[in-house]
């Protein structure tokens, strides 16, 4: 598969997390129609050849082959563990509701209404999961996704990785008012050099580095090369590891002027924990975060050809792992009998960032948001707050209504704009519900 036969399934969109999307050509099946076990991919044994996916010709990334890889990326790319550590499972208590399916709500610039049942195919769902009170109010699946089984979560690893340099700042380990240069002498050069780790955090650095899709070495396009989540051409000269493309990065505008939402700040800040900790990513992740939730399941990072994690979207995880992630932010960050994360740190996420700067960004569907510590913050009348990746992976939560929801998704284009005006009133009206109908 080519590049440009790349952009328009919206391939390396989704890992990045762009705020815009290419629309395939033809149009591209339903949900029930590209049902991944329906259609046999890689079921056989050999599969027959039609049905195999793979990394080095770029079907992993292809829809609808990416119904079935987003759930089995494993399988077909390098990756490292992230255990979930000895302790017990924090059990998720349920109380099932039979409700919910029958919810309504218009999506955004419709007069029609949906249900939230049919909501689950519009956006190509794998698995959603609703907490409310922290008991399971609803989960479902579909496709190739089941309960054990982890799913890529694209740039909602963005939050995980910035929640973990919040409980590093608050521990003085990390000092959020530092340079990223003071910290990586091999960055002092870079566009990253005079840049604070709060304008990793919040986004707003004045990298040199561009979302084309256009162009086939185009910084995007090397970034997917670098992270080892694209194939690289047979001959190619760019910087093939993520440490390399970082120090690649020039300037082009003074740091704090602006937000702007660009993957590489986040695997900037990676590479900052790394070496203030002399620990890896992974190692960090299960120590701070995933051996405090009582994880369910072990999660693992996609890593980069010398086994760097992919700090802006790598990590897979399963889905109840997810809404205790959500839950934990929902109440304060406190989780499982413990403070995980410190109390002042999601505070701060949820009054949010510089509204202004963010409006200038461009979001249509996201008015009056914000952008603060990699979480996208709404300043709705219930507080809600989001981790967001595209294709439809998401973590909303709604304090007010007591409520988070989790999702998985194959959509079969990226950028977030395609799905949220379905998604955001959908999750708006179960709150409601929740909150009428407790």
């Amino acid at each position: 598969m080519s590049i440009r036969t790349a952009v328009a399934t919206g391939a390396l969109i989704v890992v990045l997390g762009t705020a815009l999307a290419q629309s395939p050509a033809p149009a591209p099946l339903d949900a029930r129609a590209s049902d991944p076990i329906a259609m046999g991919w890689m079921a056989g044994s050999p599969p027959p050849a039609a049905k195999v996916i793979r990394f080095a010709d770029g079907s992993h990334y292809k829809f609808p082959q990416t119904r079935w890889a987003f759930s089995h990326m494993r399988e077909l790319v390098p990756t490292v563990p992230v255990s979930r550590g000895g302790g017990p499972v924090a059990a998720l208590p349920r109380a099932e509701r039979s409700d919910l399916d029958a919810v309504t709500f218009v999506p955004i610039g419709t007069t029609t209404p949906m249900t939230w049942a049919a909501a689950f195919d519009a956006n190509y769902t794998d698995g959603i999961l609703v907490l409310h009170r922290g008991r399971v109010a609803y989960e479902r699946y579909a496709g190739a996704l089941v309960p054990e089984r982890q799913h890529i979560a694209f740039s909602v690893t963005k939050s995980f990785v910035a929640t973990l340099a919040g409980i590093l700042i608050a521990e003085g380990t990390l000092d959020g008012h530092a340079t990223v240069g003071s910290y990586l002498p091999e960055l002092r050069p870079s566009g990253f050099g005079d840049a604070t780790v709060r304008h990793l955090l919040d986004m707003t650095t004045g990298l040199d580095y561009s979302e084309d899709y256009a162009a086939d070495d185009s910084p995007v396009w090397n970034l997917g090369r670098a992270v080892g989540f694209l194939p690289a051409p047979p001959v190619y000269r760019r910087p093939a590891t993520t440490y390399a493309y970082l120090a690649s990065l020039g300037r082009s505008s003074e740091h704090g002027e602006r937000f702007s939402y660009k993957t590489p700040n986040t695997d900037a800040l990676a590479w900052v924990m790394r070496k203030v900790t002399g620990r890896p990513l992974a190692e960090l992740l299960r120590d701070r975060l995933f051996a405090r939730l009582g994880a369910e399941q072990d999660a693992y990072f996609l890593v980069d050809p010398v086994g760097v994690e992919f700090a802006g979207g790598g990590l897979h995880l399963s889905l109840r792992d997810l809404a205790r992630f959500g839950e934990l932010m929902r109440l304060g960050g406190r989780f499982n009998g413990a403070q995980v994360v410190p109390k002042a740190f999601v505070d701060d996420m949820m009054r949010g960032g510089d509204r202004t700067r963010f409006a200038g960004a461009g979001y249509k569907m996201l008015p009056g948001w914000s952008y603060r510590s990699m979480w996208w913050v709404s300043h709705n009348d219930h507080g809600a707050f989001a981790a967001r990746g595209i294709h439809g992976q998401a973590i909303y939560v709604d304090p007010a209504a007591e409520m988070v929801i989790a999702r998985f998704a194959s959509h079969p284009l990226g950028a977030n704009a395609n799905m949220d005006p379905t998604s955001l009133p959908a999750f708006a009206a179960v709150a409601r519900r929740l909150i009428e109908k407790p």
